[in-house]
């Protein structure tokens, strides 16, 4: 196994089945917790921390999307302290608005969960104005509720004598007018949120919504990953005064699988976007890779009818890895903290 120059990598994933997409969430064959711990055991290996991303809403009383506030179902289960501990996402999906309500929701979820804690994410793609319902984008008052969550986050951290937990909020990319959301939270921000902020994460997807061109052409998978992780930090982070000592996270990335997409396209591609990545960590301040995701919501439809995201997982519905698995495992031993 080659050993890396650069700085070890922390290594996450999110081993629910439920998947967000532009229709709504993707719900098939429900979580296998007995199936879900052997795999996580072993992809993280000897690897400490791994990191378990999960979900947890805020909605309003009454809200259709209250049966789906949390994703995957009990996700306290899956952590270990200190050795595999948790990423949650607070999601601020609120038609009212209620920031005081969400900051509430925060330092229970805070209270209840920290001692099993590597990272609070306040909000989910609140840049993605235009998104669906289940990210927050679309909500309103969503910028005060990242620049308060996240003071709200590190003020109960510190009481709890917790302050190690990492305190941040993430984005996708977005071009043209929705870049205007990173001045908009400078011109809102304030000293207590910068001083609270410990990392920015960044959603993506590349050769998912927009194909990519070939390999060694202009536009190829390398060069759009380096594209948008430089813009990330040379454009959209500068735009609301943070500074490059904060840290970039990948907080999700995947590829799926479908007829047209192969099997072995999803191994290879995470790959590359995984060793381009580990390759910028230095240069861009970079700390932390999370998968999205560990296994498929469905069977495939021999039709070939069902939803592309149904099949991020490097397992099938049934947890059999997929040839992805064995490069995912691999390269978190290669990469990751020993």
């Amino acid at each position: 196994m080659s050993v890396s120059p650069l700085r070890p990598f922390i290594f996450g994933i999110y081993p629910g089945g439920p998947v967000g997409a532009e229709t709504g969430l993707l719900q098939g064959l429900p979580d296998d917790p007995s199936k879900i711990h052997p795999l996580l055991d072993d992809l993280q290996g000897n690897t400490r921390p791994f990191i378990i991303r999960c979900y947890e809403s805020f909605q309003d009383t009454g809200s259709s999307l209250a049966t789906i506030a949390s994703a995957p179902q009990n996700y306290a289960q899956y952590a270990r302290q200190d050795i595999r501990p948790l990423d949650l996402v607070l999601q601020f999906r609120s038609a009212s608005g209620d920031v005081p309500a969400y900051l509430d929701f925060v330092r229970s979820r805070i209270n209840e969960h920290h001692n099993l804690l590597y990272s609070i994410q306040i909000t989910e793609e609140p840049n993605f104005t235009n998104g669906p319902n289940i990210i927050d984008g679309p909500y309103p008052n969503v910028q005060r509720a990242v620049v308060e969550g996240v003071i709200a986050a590190k003020t109960t951290l510190r009481a709890l004598g917790a302050s190690h937990v990492k305190v941040g909020f993430n984005a996708t990319p977005t071009f043209g007018p929705g870049e205007a959301f990173w001045s908009s939270l400078k011109s809102i921000a304030t000293p207590d949120f910068f001083n609270a902020l410990d990392y920015v994460g960044l959603d993506f997807f590349p050769d998912v919504f927009r194909p990519v061109s070939p390999p060694g052409t202009p536009g190829d998978l390398t060069s759009s990953v380096i594209g948008i992780l430089e813009t990330m930090r040379h454009t959209w982070l500068p735009a609301a005064s943070i500074s490059s000592h904060i840290p970039i996270h990948i907080t999700e990335h995947g590829w799926p699988t479908a007829p047209n997409r192969s099997l072995a396209q999803q191994a290879e591609t995470l790959e590359t976007v995984i060793r381009t990545i580990h390759t910028l960590s230095d240069r861009l301040n970079i700390d932390r890779y999370t998968l999205f995701d560990l296994r498929d919501v469905v069977h495939p439809d021999p039709t070939g009818q069902s939803h592309l995201f149904n099949f991020f997982g490097i397992t099938d519905a049934d947890y059999n890895p997929k040839p992805a698995y064995s490069i995912v495992r691999t390269l978190i031993q290669e990469f990751g903290p020993q």
